[in-house]
């Protein structure tokens, strides 16, 4: 058992290997490197500051949800070092991840309560779908792609989004066995929005979608409502998407 004044030496010598141990050779404080996991926090918060929130994104559902979403888990390992840049990177086969702003954009632009069932059309790398399970209880998404469809519902069921369920199918004819959806978002641009969609949108529902030719100047981002005296429309900005294919591509 050692005494009193052996314990006292070894607390002030542990408490000088601490002290050497935190400071540098001129004794000042080493900063300690940050780990993957705290880098990609800190990139996620400013990018939904400086890009999505400073751009009028404001739902705090919408934006808690962006800053919670590991976005490098959603695209290739060697574009990860630039997953939070502000824009679209390539995912495969012909295909690309949004833009973090307009995935903000149409997340805010079905003003979600958080209790609707969601319907997505082109789940892609599964990025959207990812932050539209982080608000609502359950989202239906389909990807006509099947190597697409198949690494998302990997990469989603890695992360545990097991409320999202994916279908591998032409997006053109939604999922009517689950319909009607509260809210439904379209990640491809037709040329004309599908009747199937009108038809699975619940009375009072929203669907975000960005619609016309593929060209130059791109396509319009619309909101449609289901109202009681029939469908509202409005146009929320220009955009750029990669057409819908399937049916959608013969009409």
């Amino acid at each position: 058992m050692c005494s009193p004044r052996d314990l006292s030496i070894f607390l002030i010598l542990l408490s000088c290997w601490t002290s050497v141990a935190a400071c540098g050779n001129n004794g000042e404080i080493a900063q300690v490197p940050a780990t993957p996991a705290d880098r990609y926090t800190e990139q996620r918060a400013k990018l939904v500051r400086d890009g999505i929130e400073a751009l009028g994104v404001t739902d705090p559902q919408v934006l808690r949800a962006m800053r919670t979403v590991p976005r490098h888990r959603f695209v290739p390992e060697a574009l990860r070092a630039r997953a939070y840049e502000n824009r679209p990177l390539p995912i495969g086969e012909g295909q690309t991840i949004s833009q973090p702003y307009i995935v903000a954009l149409m997340t805010d632009a079905l003003q979600l309560k958080g209790t609707e069932k969601v319907l997505e059309i082109g789940t892609g790398s599964g990025y959207q779908a990812a932050v539209l399970a982080e608000i609502v209880p359950e989202v239906y998404t389909i990807e006509i792609l099947e190597g697409l469809g198949v690494r998302a519902a990997a990469t989603l069921k890695t992360l545990g989004y097991d409320r999202v369920h994916v279908r591998i199918g032409d997006g053109y004819l939604g999922w009517p066995e689950q319909a009607p959806f509260d809210a439904i978002l379209v990640t491809a641009a037709p040329e004309k929005v599908p009747q199937p969609l009108f038809d699975q949108l619940a009375r009072g529902g929203r669907m975000v979608i960005p619609v016309g030719p593929q060209g130059r100047f791109g396509q319009d981002l619309l909101r449609y409502t289901k109202a009681p005296m029939g469908l509202l429309k409005e146009k929320l900005e220009d955009v750029r998407f990669v057409p819908m294919t399937g049916q959608a591509a013969e009409e």
